[in-house]
């Protein structure tokens, strides 16, 4: 009985820190290399419903700066970065910059909708429940975000939630911003 017990209580801890390894909190806002989508690479192209049902498009963005960040709404590092990116968001929107925040659980809907009632944000939120967009870009540890150019090219990837708002990552936004 002993035995079985702790068994039991060994694969709980492994399951749980399983799960928190997926979520990630950068520290010193350098990306850290992991397979996938890449600088330079083009970003591959997806289409979503948002919270509203609407299909929303990479596509539709050509000529915009775009920010993709995958999240997760259990995912404590991506709930913290969240505000930075509506500050972000709602400082350059008007100059091009677009936040697409790609949620990747599979009840999405439903636990994005609870997500928003405490902290609402005003960019849109794509719902990835099947997990194909997710898997195009292997995207398998949150938050991960993708900073793609005007051109559609990824120029940059960050692993683990960030400030938004300062720090290099904030001055290459501006540059492509203003360029």
């Amino acid at each position: 009985m002993r035995f079985s017990l702790f068994k039991g209580m060994l694969l709980l801890l492994l399951f749980a820190s399983l799960t928190l390894a997926g979520c990630s909190e950068q520290q010193d806002e350098q990306p850290r290399a992991s397979s996938g989508v890449g600088k330079g690479q083009q970003a591959p192209d997806f289409t979503l419903s948002d919270m509203q049902g609407k299909k929303v498009s990479l596509a539709d963005f050509r000529g915009k700066v775009v920010l993709i960040n995958f999240w997760a709404s259990w995912c404590p590092p991506c709930r913290k970065e969240m505000p930075s990116m509506e500050r972000l968001y709602r400082q350059y929107q008007q100059q091009g910059l677009v936040i697409l925040a790609v949620n990747v659980e599979k009840n999405g809907a439903q636990a994005v909708q609870r997500f928003l009632q405490q902290t609402p944000y005003s960019f849109p939120i794509l719902l990835d429940t099947d997990a194909e967009v997710q898997n195009r870009y292997k995207v398998f540890r949150f938050p991960e975000s993708f900073i793609i150019d005007r051109n559609g090219k990824v120029v940059e990837k960050v692993i683990g939630a960030i400030d938004w708002t300062s720090g290099s990552t904030f001055e290459l936004i501006k540059f492509l911003l203003d360029g």
